[in-house]
């Protein structure tokens, strides 16, 4: 009887792999045996019973060994290329596995959405003959992560896109830069906005913003002190529902127009809409930039525009444009400034804080100016509006 010697390890998955290689009928005869020398030292079996079991000797035995320890089971398995190795696998081969590789789960019958690498070598194995690639039903799942790796294949991952489902996507981004370019001709080199003779035009940048938690602590707020360099907040905490908040941005005064209120349907929308003609003088015209939610542009809206004519005009952005909408900057800025991290204890604070935010933006406001290449606008171009008018009745 041998000397019994401590066993290698081996992941269940390459495990799987060498049985498989052992039942195979379609490969060499030496991969079979090399693949029950590692099984059995995976068990702790002696080199000498190895010999004794598998018909070589000690020596070709521990050969075997050696080339796992050094480079892993395939390494094992098989011969350097020259020295009786299986041929490489062909470019047809792996177009095979890249194909499968790039259709998904599902679309062979299984519950999954994506593959695993085991899951995609383990389908190999049952197809590959049937396909007529029969040494590849023994393919081990290190070769198709190399054969996919090599071709920038990743079928386990999801990476996210915007499809453009506006087709006029492009002249409506195109219709709100210009509104931005003529707003830049307002203002003189020092960013002084030159006032214009004529019929006063306003212009706004109007978005939502719902959904904001209010949250309270269940304990106090341990402030930072000599033993404590941060606030500690304890964990657990409150939810005391929603608000949402309707805003607007004056792009050519920097003021911030706050209303906060429990939804925003198109009743809150209508009440901003009657918030900006109460604030800007009667006869001026207010422009305002903001994206085509139904809300937006709803029969209720229309009846409330029919009573103050000419007093408001609109520019859409277009679908998935949002990045297009100025105020969303804003937004992104009050979260950071504001919101992130607040605890309050009723909605009622929150609205008091929420307004206070915006008395103390107003203090000194920040005129909002679009950052990016306007090189390619042409001023003298006509800004397309939309005034909503009531839509005719078909009798």
């Amino acid at each position: 009887m041998g000397k019994k010697a401590s066993a290698i390890e081996l992941s269940k998955e390459d495990k799987e792999y060498l049985e498989l290689q052992t039942r195979a009928r379609t490969i060499q005869a030496q991969t079979v045996t090399r693949a029950r020398i590692l099984l059995l030292r995976a068990d702790a079996v002696s080199i000498d019973d190895i010999a004794d079991k598998v018909g070589l000797n000690r020596c070709s035995v521990m050969l075997c060994l050696k080339k796992f320890k050094t480079g892993g089971v395939e390494n094992a398995l098989f011969d350097a290329p020259g020295r009786g190795r299986n041929a490489e696998i062909t470019d047809e081969e792996k177009a095979w596995i890249i194909n499968i590789a790039c259709q998904k789960p599902v679309d062979f019958g299984y519950a999954a959405e994506t593959w695993t690498y085991v899951k995609l070598t383990d389908h190999i194995h049952k197809t590959a003959e049937t396909a007529g690639y029969m040494r590849l039903s023994t393919i081990h799942k290190s070769t198709v992560n190399t054969i996919l790796d090599e071709a920038d294949i990743k079928p386990h991952k999801i990476t996210y896109y915007c499809e453009n489902r506006d087709p006029d996507f492009d002249v409506k981004m195109h219709n709100v830069l210009l509104v931005y370019k003529q707003l830049q001709l307002q203002f003189d080199e020092d960013g002084i906005l030159v006032t214009s003779d004529g019929n006063p035009l306003h212009v706004l940048s109007y978005d939502e913003k719902p959904g904001i938690q209010a949250i309270s602590t269940t304990s106090d707020d341990l402030m930072p002190d000599e033993n404590h360099s941060t606030i500690s907040r304890d964990y657990e905490y409150k939810r005391l529902g929603t608000l949402s908040l309707l805003a607007a941005i004056d792009l050519q005064t920097g003021e911030a127009i706050p209303l906060v209120r429990e939804k925003h349907s198109s009743q809150e929308y209508i009440e901003f809409l009657q918030l900006l003609d109460s604030k800007y003088p009667k006869g001026d015209k207010i422009r305002i930039v903001l994206d085509n939610l139904r809300v937006h542009t709803s029969e209720a809206r229309r009846k409330y525009l029919a009573t103050v004519p000419g007093r408001f005009e609109f520019v859409f952005t277009p679908k998935h444009g949002s990045w297009l909408n100025m105020v969303e900057g804003f937004f992104s800025k009050m979260t950071r400034q504001m919101l992130q991290g607040i605890r309050v204890k009723s909605k009622e604070e929150l609205v008091n804080r929420i307004n206070k935010y915006f008395l103390e933006i107003n203090e000194e406001p920040v005129v909002f100016h679009w950052k990016y290449n306007l090189d390619d606008i042409d001023v003298s171009e006509e800004i397309i509006v939309d005034t909503l008018p009531l839509k005719s009745r078909v009798n």
